[in-house]
């Protein structure tokens, strides 16, 4: 039995991901099809509208076979490190093929450039250079790679892709990567066709506007989104004031947290936070990741301590999957976890704790460490 993977967040499934979908399953039709999914918050450090048991639901409805977690630590931060995380995962899982979005859709391009970034002794002279002109290291890394290769990369799918790549080549995993073109612009909040971006779907939702035209139809019935933000701008705040150390946290550096204690009473919203508090180096979506990490209390040590994948935790599975689990798991270096309530593991127990906190946030109310896969067994 062969499988590929795909990496998600789902925040929400739409028309997109069914038609990335569809286009895998033209292309490898006797495979199954393996997701590693983002659970509660995002690698933008957003909250999922969604939660993960309703969104493996879907998954599993969209007609994927197997759904795993992306742990917390990985989930959270910069594309390497998301990277990083869900391709051990899909290694773990003996995937012959990583297919991705990508806007350009030229993975001999994502190739060439992730050789770039590994093999060229200049390219990372550059990155230096760019970074001590206090330029963000997103787009140190994009310039670097414009002056050595001739080739602008810079949209945020093809970014990431070549993440995943240059993960894959550093650690000579099996995968082969393989692109689908994107069919619309991550940043486009245009409504004119049924295929639109998340970000328009969840800019939709917050407007309480209709949008139906834009997810199957089996997706509404698990969207019942209120605003987040002031609940979780409330937590932050309390959080910033009453640690004594901000800077013990993940992604907390060079001094950040004297900006954050400098505007947080001056400041009303989350929104007008992040935008007091960013700089050139710190992007919206890095400080926005920090947050996360303030209010989760995860710290650097945690970071360094969790830098790889130690178990794989199935969220759900259809009776290919489930066939597919039986076939591999005796094969596998690390553990499958079904029941979490045997197994004890500290990268484990935090996500736990995550999914706490973002039941405190969402109102949702599910026992993480009592929940147990999803069975799609038609």
């Amino acid at each position: 039995m062969k499988s590929v993977g795909i990496i998600c967040e789902y925040n929400p499934f739409h028309n997109g991901h069914l038609y990335h979908l569809e286009e895998i399953k033209k292309m490898f039709p006797e495979h199954l099809i393996i997701l590693v999914l983002s659970p509660s918050f995002t690698e933008r450090g957003e909250i999922s509208i969604i939660n993960k048991w309703d969104k493996t639901k879907i998954s599993l409805e969209a007609g994927i076979d197997l759904v795993l977690e992306l742990p917390f630590p990985f989930a959270t931060q910069s594309a390497d490190i998301f990277a990083k995380g869900a391709v051990q995962i899909l290694e773990h899982m003996n995937c012959e093929y990583l297919i991705f979005g990508s806007e350009s859709n030229d993975i001999n391009t994502l190739n060439y450039l992730a050789d770039i970034q590994l093999n060229n002794n200049e390219y990372h002279k550059l990155v230096n250079i760019y970074l001590k002109e206090g330029i963000n290291y997103p787009t140190a890394l994009s310039k670097a790679l414009t002056k050595l290769s001739k080739i602008n990369i810079k949209e945020p799918n093809d970014l990431l892709g070549l993440s995943y790549v240059r993960e894959i080549k550093s650690n000579s995993f099996k995968i082969q990567p393989i692109t689908i073109k994107r069919t619309n612009n991550y940043h486009d909040l245009n409504t004119n066709s049924n295929i639109v971006s998340a970000s328009a779907i969840r800019n939709l939702i917050k407007e309480k506007k209709d949008i139906t035209n834009f997810v199957p139809n089996y997706v509404t019935k698990y969207i019942n989104f209120k605003n987040y933000d002031e609940k979780l701008f409330q937590l932050l705040k309390y959080k910033i004031l009453s640690d004594n150390d901000l800077s013990k946290y993940q992604t907390v550096d060079e001094g950040i947290e004297n900006r954050i204690l400098k505007y947080i009473n001056k400041c009303n919203s989350l929104e007008e936070l992040i935008n007091d508090i960013k700089t050139k180096r710190y992007t919206y979506n890095k400080i926005s990741r920090m947050f996360i990490h303030i209010l989760c209390s995860f710290t650097k040590e945690q970071a360094k301590k969790m830098n790889k994948i130690e178990y794989i935790r199935i969220l759900g599975f259809n009776k290919t999957g489930q066939d597919y689990l039986k076939l591999i798991k005796k094969n596998l270096s690390i553990p499958i976890i079904t029941n979490c309530k045997s197994f004890e593991n500290e990268m484990l127990r935090l996500e736990h704790k995550i999914s706490d906190i973002y039941n405190l946030i969402t109102e949702n109310n599910f026992k993480d460490k009592l929940e147990k896969p999803i069975i799609k067994i038609d």
